[in-house]
C-alpha cells in the first residue's frame, strides 16, 4: 500500500515535506513509498511506475484545486492526455520514499494544458523529470472542445515552470 501525503500550498509543504532540491517551488507534491510490486527484475522501480506516479500526482493536484471527476462531469469537460515524456535520472529502490512535484506550466485557455513533474527521493536524489500534455474533451461526446471557463483560472500557470525544465 502506498503511503500518501498530499500538499498543495507552500505553507503545508513546508510543514510536511523536507527541504529538497526542487527546480522551483512545487505547486503540488504527492509523497509515497515504493512498494515491492513496483520493483522489477533489475531491483529498481520499473519505468512504467513513474508514469503512474505522474498521473496520480496530476489527479491529486486537480482534486486539490477543486476539480475532481464530479466537477468535470458537472462541466461536461475534462482533460485527456495527448503526450507523456519522462527523463530518467536515477533509480528508485524498494522501500524508498519518493516525492513527486507537479506544476502547470502551460494553459492556453482554449484546448491545451501542460504539466511538468520532478521526482525526488527522500535523500534529495533526482529520480526523474516528466511532462504531460492534455487536451480539453467534452465528456459526453469524447470530442475535443474549448476548455470550460473555470479551468482557465482554476489551473494557474506557474511563472518560470516551462523554462526551468528547458
Amino acid at each position: 500500500m502506498h503511503k500518501l501525503v498530499l500538499t498543495h500550498s507552500l505553507e503545508a509543504m513546508n510543514e510536511t515535506t523536507p527541504a529538497l532540491p526542487w527546480l522551483l517551488t512545487p505547486q503540488h507534491v504527492l509523497t509515497l513509498n515504493v512498494r515491492a510490486a513496483d520493483i522489477d527484475d533489475f531491483n529498481h522501480v520499473n519505468n512504467v511506475v513513474y508514469l503512474g506516479w505522474m498521473a496520480r500526482a496530476a489527479w491529486h493536484h486537480s482534486q486539490a484545486l477543486g476539480f475532481d471527476f464530479a466537477a468535470y462531469r458537472a462541466r461536461d469537460c475534462g482533460f485527456v492526455v495527448t503526450r507523456h515524456e519522462i527523463d530518467y535520472k536515477a533509480a528508485a529502490l524498494a522501500d524508498e520514499t519518493v516525492h513527486i512535484a507537479t506544476w502547470v506550466s502551460l494553459n492556453d485557455g482554449r484546448l491545451r494544458l501542460r504539466r511538468r513533474f520532478q521526482m525526488l527521493a527522500a535523500d534529495g536524489r533526482e529520480l526523474a523529470r516528466g511532462m504531460s500534455d492534455f487536451a480539453a474533451m467534452r465528456i459526453s461526446s469524447g470530442r475535443a472542445m474549448r476548455m470550460h471557463a473555470d479551468y482557465v483560472a482554476g489551473y494557474p500557470v506557474i511563472d518560470g515552470a516551462e523554462a526551468a525544465f528547458s
